[in-house]
Formats: structure tokens, C-alpha cells, sequence
């Protein structure tokens, strides 16, 4: 994972990186694993799509990916208890299960970490199960 974030660019994005392992391993009391080839992920859940055909699967509960364009995080609005605090994060933009910040220093680190704190009360299990 480190070898990974060591080749992350631009150069900021190596540090970006590293801070936000710290967070997110202050948060959920675990360490990192690499998720595919470039998501750092904490944790996992069982998944149970909710449209047929009903696909399952493994997901981390959290994660994030230092990209060039923009810092990535998974997971952080998934719940209902996440709404209220999306609009005090700073500056991002959405994706359908993701957030984009184009500079760590324009989130509020300690609403991030509450952020990560919500996903990682996420059940291991699928709902319905």
C-alpha cells in the first residue's frame, strides 16, 4: 500500500495520501489493504444490489484513492446519518457513490472523520439478510 501511494502524483498527492491513511486508520482502528489496483480500503461488507439481477459482492467500508485529478473517497455518503453533514465537508463534488476533492486542505478534516466514523458503523451484512 505504501509503495502505492509512494508513486501516487502529483507529488502532493504522496502526502495527501499518507495523511489520509492516518485518518482513516485513527477512525476505524484498522489498517489499510489495497482494494484492486488503486483503492486504499478499511474494512469490508457484503453487498446485495438492490435492482435485479441482485449482484453480490465485497466492498471495503471506507476507502479512498490518491488520483491525479482529484482525491476520491468511497463509501462516506452511502447512509442516511451522513446527509446532514455532507454540506459542512467543504469543498467537493459527488459522484452516484462517491466524493471528489480536488485538494485535501479543502475538506474539513474532523467532519471527514465523522464521515468515515458513520460508514464504518455499516453492518458486515447485506440488508434483508
Amino acid at each position: 500500500m505504501t509503495a502505492f501511494l509512494n508513486t501516487a502524483s502529483p507529488d502532493r498527492r504522496v502526502v495527501e495520501g499518507l495523511r489520509l491513511v492516518t485518518l482513516f486508520r485513527e477512525a476505524t482502528g484498522v489498517d489499510p489493504v489495497m482494494w484492486g489496483r488503486t483503492m486504499v480500503g478499511f474494512g469490508s461488507y457484503k453487498y446485495v444490489s438492490p435492482s435485479p439481477p441482485h449482484h453480490r459482492g465485497e466492498w471495503p467500508k471506507v476507502g479512498f484513492s490518491p488520483r491525479k485529478a482529484k482525491l476520491t473517497f468511497y463509501g462516506l455518503k452511502d447512509l442516511p446519518e451522513a446527509s446532514p453533514l455532507l454540506p459542512q465537508l467543504g469543498k467537493f463534488t459527488e459522484g452516484a457513490g462517491c466524493i471528489y476533492a480536488n485538494k485535501l486542505e479543502d475538506l474539513d478534516l474532523e467532519v471527514l472523520r465523522k464521515l468515515i466514523r458513520i460508514a464504518w458503523s455499516r453492518s458486515d451484512e447485506p440488508a434483508g439478510e
